[in-house]
């Protein structure tokens, strides 16, 4: 009797972190154009009128884990393609996942990018013609070119650190017993609870010395920077490795809640003395402090997000396309409002809500249904909540097993 190989379920927990990650960078980027501190060439915004170190605060602390979680959780997934669906397959998903949407979206929106930051400073400065001088930029055709990755840099170096792992992966295929070896420890360590945020912390620690820094800056150069690819590569192969050890992913809810607020009172720690701490000591509060977000916040999901849930199956779906497009809005959207004589917290969320609307709107009419969510997801989705959840009780019938 020959019968199909198990797969792994859709882990439902680990599919809405890493979309909620995604879309964290609105709240960031709705945020930064309203806080205190100069961003330099990484956020060139920043509200003449209005600004509220509490948005600094926001900023600073998203970044703390939003993509290290990320990293991790695409390394995982990154893993089960590989050892599900065979090498090539995951080769051919992640170029078309990963690879295209990248190329296509990096040109079509620079223009966009370019336009709405340019317009907004212009605004900011007060400039009465600000529009017809922006619109005379792009009498430059050179414009038109991507000069930069902005807020794709992630999938540019995921593009870059996947196909190094699945290197690594074939090479340690043909390397069982040392795989097999690697596996038994890192599966024993993640289920000490204490341990294994001292191990990947004096990790992360240790990586921190050796690059010579306690701020890795995310490269958005199209020359790949040795220190943003080290950093998120850590994550990845950690979350690659944590695919073999799947079996424990329950072991993360215990003291979850616990990591979440220490690495909250870390972080709060961190960023209000940060002038106080020297370089040791920074580097010991942030490779302790991100890996009790990680352990601690997926601990969170894992203990209340791993049932199906339409919405949040929704959310995921969209998460991709939202995160894509969000920018260009985030940048113009506040020079409709420089002169709005309320908090920057309250542009600040204005700027985010309308954000989000527009991008919701536009993927469930635009995206969900079209040939775009199909180059994006791999499918059309229906836009109908109901058809998720029949599609997901279709995808659970088991193969009938074949006598031969």
């Amino acid at each position: 009797m020959q019968t199909q190989p198990s797969k792994t379920e859709r882990i439902h927990s680990l599919d809405s972190l890493r979309a909620i990650m995604m879309l964290l960078g609105l709240v960031i980027h709705s945020a930064i154009t309203y806080g205190v501190i100069d961003y330099g060439n990484a956020w060139s915004l920043k509200d003449p009128e209005t600004v509220s170190l509490s948005n600094d605060f926001i900023v600073s602390f998203i970044h703390a884990f939003r993509m290290q979680i990320f990293f991790v959780v695409a390394g995982f997934f990154g893993a089960l393609l590989f050892y599900e669906r065979q090498p090539l397959k995951m080769v051919k998903n992640r170029t078309s996942r990963i690879v295209f949407p990248f190329i296509v979206f990096v040109i079509i929106l620079w223009p966009t990018i370019v336009f709405g930051f340019e317009y907004t400073k212009s605004i900011f400065n007060g400039n009465a013609n600000a529009y017809s001088e922006t619109i005379s930029i792009f009498s430059n055709l050179g414009i038109l070119i991507p000069q930069t990755t902005f807020h794709l840099w992630f999938l540019y170096y995921l593009t870059i650190i996947t196909f190094i792992s699945v290197i690594l992966g074939l090479i340690f295929n043909k390397l069982p017993t040392l795989s097999g070896y690697i596996s038994s420890v890192f599966s024993w360590i993640i289920q000490k609870t204490i341990l294994r945020i001292i191990v990947f912390a004096s990790i992360t620690a240790l990586c921190y010395f050796l690059m010579g820094t306690a701020q890795v800056e995310t490269s958005v150069s199209f020359k790949p920077d040795i220190n943003t690819f080290t950093y998120y590569f850590l994550f990845y192969i950690t979350g690659w490795v944590l695919f073999k050890s799947k079996n424990h992913l329950d072991s993360f809810m215990k003291y979850d809640w616990v990591f979440t607020i220490l690495g909250i009172i870390l972080f709060s720690v961190s960023f209000f003395m940060y002038s106080a701490l020297n370089y040791e000591l920074t580097i010991t509060i942030k490779s302790i402090m991100v890996w009790l977000f990680i352990f601690g916040i997926t601990g969170l999901f894992i203990r209340y997000g791993s049932n199906h849930s339409l919405k949040m199956r929704y959310i995921s779906d969209s998460s991709y396309w939202v995160y894509l497009v969000h920018l260009s809005l985030t940048a113009i959207i506040p020079s409709f409002i420089v002169d709005w004589p309320i908090p920057a917290t309250l542009k600040f969320l204005f700027v985010l809500i309308t954000t989000g609307i527009i991008c919701f709107v536009s993927y469930h009419y635009l995206v969900r249904g079209t040939f775009i969510g199909k180059f994006l997801n791999g499918r059309k989705y229906s836009r109908k909540l109901s058809d998720i959840k029949k599609a997901e009780e279709l995808s659970k019938i088991k193969p009938i097993t074949k006598t031969i």
